[in-house]
């Protein structure tokens, strides 16, 4: 059995794992190009949530030192970048003859590159000419446009000085960026804790090698962040209404529990992605997890959700997409495939706020019998059907 399959059959057994015993059930054992176990482990890696590969980061640059750390920080780093929204290609482990020995390759949708190089340390210096060569090479066959593509430094120390230092003062300082493995997690942690579509390109262009006097790139991503959360709370307060005497509450969140309980529905592992969208590794099963409390109106229980065009646009480019909506807890889901849910758009009320638009969704009933409200003209939809059992 792959190691991604007993992550899924032993998940509450192996999450607490060191990532040196994990890497020991992976084939032999041992981490090399090409082996069986280098690619369970990586697929593994896609199949775990972005805490645990900062974990599995900071096993690699602990004191505890062991012969897979290396290389395994590699591919973390490299699944991290997936989780930024890069198409990632491994690099190798060690160098070859006639061959790149780049770490990783990041592709962006705009078709910009960044080679990546990961250092446990930077106590020694870096060929900073080998990666220009790599970065040139990679360019003449073609897997990567010269002018487009730069290189990235992850150093899993924050202590960074003489990197720094030998970066400014080579001939290459405009191609190269350089950052920490902690740091790169939180951009992780941003990403998942977003719903700006805007979020991922920002984040990759920060990555690329800039000027920075003008720092409004850095600005427009923490604006981002502050904003985005600052929205949400206005249109959870918009679209739930408080009852008479009742002061404003803090929206809820309990897509965690609810994605827990969808994942046997679906035989998939489903990954965090935004802060409402969860997906299989292979993308083809995704997620939008909305979450309502629980309103009690005159004899029925009410539930009120914010679906948004973004939503709509990233949710029915999956073969097999879906719509959660957590009613006051996980024990009460409304389960819907996502395009016959975005058929239903249009006999829902919207709203716009602040340049925002959004469909209003409110789930009226019990376990018994589950409707969907609709504006004047179209009947309530009977959603019981799609209860989670």
């Amino acid at each position: 059995m792959s190691l991604a399959s007993l992550w899924k059959s032993q998940k509450g057994e192996l999450a607490t794992k060191h990532i040196q015993a994990m890497i020991g059930l992976a084939g032999d054992g041992k981490l090399r190009d090409g082996s069986n176990a280098s690619e369970e482990f990586r697929e593994f890696l896609t199949n775990v949530p972005s805490t645990m590969l900062g974990r599995y980061a900071n096993e690699c640059l602990g004191s505890e030192k062991f012969s897979e750390a290396s290389a395994a920080l590699q591919d973390v780093i490299n699944e991290v970048g997936r989780r930024l929204g890069f198409k990632v290609q491994n690099g190798l482990y060690r160098g070859k003859v006639n061959e790149i020995g780049n770490d990783g390759l990041w592709h962006s949708d705009d078709s910009s590159a960044i080679i990546l190089e990961t250092k446990t340390t930077d106590t020694y210096t870096i060929e900073l000419d080998t990666l220009a060569n790599y970065r040139k090479k990679l360019a003449s066959e073609k897997k990567i446009e010269l002018e487009k593509s730069s290189i990235l430094i992850v150093v899993g120390r924050n202590e960074t000085d003489s990197l720094e230092a030998q970066v400014r003062g080579s001939r290459h300082a405009w191609d190269i960026r350089l950052i920490s493995v902690e740091a790169l997690l939180r951009l992780v942690t941003v990403k998942e804790e977003l719903e700006d579509p805007q979020v991922v390109q920002k984040i990759q262009q920060i990555l690329r090698p800039k000027e920075y006097t003008k720092v409004d790139e850095i600005i427009d991503l923490v604006f981002s962040a502050a904003k985005d959360v600052k929205e949400e709370e206005k249109i959870q307060h918009e679209i739930e209404p408080a009852e008479e005497g009742e002061k404003r509450f803090t929206p809820v969140n309990f897509r965690e529990a609810c994605i827990t309980r969808l994942q046997p529905q679906l035989k998939t592992v489903l990954i965090k992605r935004t802060a409402a969208l969860f997906s299989s590794s292979d993308e083809k099963a995704g997620v939008i997890c909305l979450n309502s409390r629980k309103h009690e109106q005159g004899k029925h229980s009410k539930y009120w959700f914010a679906f948004h065009p973004h939503q709509k646009e990233t949710i029915v480019k999956y073969p097999h997409g879906y719509v959660a909506f957590g009613c006051g807890s996980a024990d009460l889901i409304i389960f819907i495939p996502a395009k016959e849910f975005v058929g239903w758009l249009e006999r829902f009320w919207t709203t716009e706020l602040e340049g925002r638009i959004y469909w209003h969704v409110r789930i009226v009933g019990d376990k018994a019998k589950l409707t969907m409200d609709t504006k004047a003209g179209f009947e309530p939809i009977d959603v019981t059907q799609y209860l989670v059992k």
